[in-house]
């Protein structure tokens, strides 16, 4: 083989190894501004809903009764972002509503309003990791 084969080689090689060494920080990062803008969005009667607002890193486990989902592990480069817990088990129906009380969503609409942001976030740290492979 020649060397510019052996150099592309061992580059091909390192930018999956790269990638997930750098994305890791980057879904964090995102992670923690979703919970800002969840929190900033969410009423506040006693503040235990905004105080159960929670991110959840690569290998933690959410918090029981956690919407959405209730509890699960996150697996490598996936970061959760959860509302609710034992103590607040009413997230889901402060953003649905129920038959006597109208929807006051939080959730979902920080999602949305963030979403372009934080996935341009993780593009960068993909194609910067991909950049700086060798």
């Amino acid at each position: 083989m020649s060397k510019q084969t052996q150099r592309l080689s061992r580059r091909l090689e390192a930018i999956p190894r790269n990638v997930k060494q750098s994305v890791t920080p980057a879904l964090i990062t995102a992670g923690r501004d979703l919970s800002v803008s969840m929190r900033l969005l969410a009423p506040e009667d006693t503040g235990a809903l905004k105080d159960s607002i929670h991110v959840t890193t690569p290998g933690e486990s959410t918090p029981p009764y956690s919407q959405p989902g209730g509890s699960t592990v996150a697996r490598e480069n996936q970061v959760i972002v959860t509302a609710g817990n034992t103590d607040v088990r009413y997230a889901h129906l402060v953003e649905h509503g129920t038959a006597e009380a109208a929807a006051q969503p939080f959730f979902w609409p920080a999602f949305r309003l963030k979403r372009k942001t934080l996935a341009n976030r993780i593009k960068r740290a993909i194609r910067k990791a991909v950049k700086e492979a060798k």
